[in-house]
């Protein structure tokens, strides 16, 4: 039986607001608020079914950080043996020297929430496919980010699954506030960004037909617009197709006033369903192993997903009109072929710039 939009949000906002109270208080890897956080992820996942898939139960340790928490729904049928993993990581920034917690509801409690009820539907539906690794990573935030101790390096370095069975990687961070200011229109407000599709043949019209009216708009755009920014990275490098889910840094992003109250639980709901199906396509891909691209380029994806926001926004921020005739100008260069370097670094500036105007 299908979970109501009402208890849904419901188990998502007690999560997060869980992982945002003082007994997790800023969730640094190797300390009792981290362990406090962990131990209600496995909670979280034994609940809802999801078998233990690390190296100790749901753990697997990280030396010189903390423990990954991992569970699997089983794979079924002919492709029951090929993988999808999901993640999303749990630890944040800890407290200050004076005693100021940096909470961390956005970065990244909500898309942890996301992760298990993603677990909860496809292990309620039950449907066929790929096995789908549920991979809660600690220290993703600085001093681990992108060193060994970095948990989703440590477990690509010691896969729990064998490597070469994963087909796609899917990577939430900051997915859990809506974009823009107040009052624009959910077009833009409901917006979702997804990076990486261009790496493995047919996986943008996956992302594409995932997505239902009333619901989240995902957004495509090209994975190298941005440096590195999140789990994704370690299974790039290793030759796995990989997607990254985000509504980008807001004004509130590595601040302690990143607390449960300003996200958008509606938003989050709908991530969920967006998710839900577009993991179940993954699942029933017919390509095995997933095509993998590294060097491909995407520019026409970021610009219509640029193009659509700026003339969203446009009607209430000046700065979107004057862009709209900039993307246009690049849109035709890119219709033509691949933008120059020179064409990409300006396109990576409007994203930086984008992301400013909408956080």
């Amino acid at each position: 039986m299908q979970t109501r939009p009402s208890e849904r949000r419901a188990r998502i906002e007690a999560l997060v607001r869980y992982l945002c109270s003082p007994e997790c208080a800023g969730r640094a890897p190797g300390t009792p608020q981290g362990v406090a956080a962990r131990t209600r992820i496995v909670d979280e996942f034994r609940a809802i079914g999801a078998r233990p898939g690390g190296t100790d139960g749901y753990l697997q340790h990280v030396p010189d950080c903390g423990a990954n928490v991992l569970a699997e729904v089983p794979g079924v049928g002919p492709l029951g043996e090929r993988t999808i993993v999901v993640a999303a990581h749990y630890d944040h920034l800890g407290a200050s020297s004076d005693d100021t917690v940096f909470w961390g509801a956005d970065d990244n409690a909500a898309a942890v929430a996301i992760l298990v009820e993603l677990g909860r539907d496809l292990l309620a539906r039950g449907r066929s496919g790929r096995r789908v690794v549920l991979a809660a990573y600690d220290g993703e935030e600085p001093p681990h980010f992108l060193h060994g101790t970095m948990g989703s390096m440590h477990h690509v370095a010691h896969p729990t699954v064998p490597l070469a069975s994963i087909d796609m990687m899917l990577c939430m961070d900051l997915c859990g506030h809506a974009l823009g200011p107040v009052g624009c229109p959910s077009e833009v407000r409901d917006s979702l960004f997804v990076l990486g599709a261009e790496l493995s043949h047919g996986t943008g019209e996956l992302v594409e037909d995932a997505a239902i009216a009333g619901g989240v708009y995902p957004r495509r755009a090209d994975l190298d617009v941005l440096p590195p920014l999140s789990d994704y990275h370690a299974f790039r490098k290793a030759g796995v197709p990989v997607l990254f889910l985000s509504c980008g840094r807001w004004e509130h992003y590595h601040q302690p006033t990143d607390t449960p109250d300003r996200l958008d639980y509606d938003k989050i709901v709908a991530t969920v369903d967006y998710l839900a199906r577009l993991v179940q396509l993954l699942r029933e891909r017919p390509d095995a192993p997933a095509p993998f691209d590294t060097a491909a380029r995407d520019d026409v994806a970021t610009l219509t997903s640029l193009r659509t926001l700026a003339r969203h926004l446009a009607p209430r921020l000046p700065a979107a009109s004057l862009a709209v005739a900039e993307l246009d100008a690049l849109a035709a260069v890119a219709a033509r072929g691949p933008l120059s370097h020179q064409q990409r670094q300006q396109l990576s500036w409007m994203v930086a710039g984008f992301e400013d105007a909408l956080s």
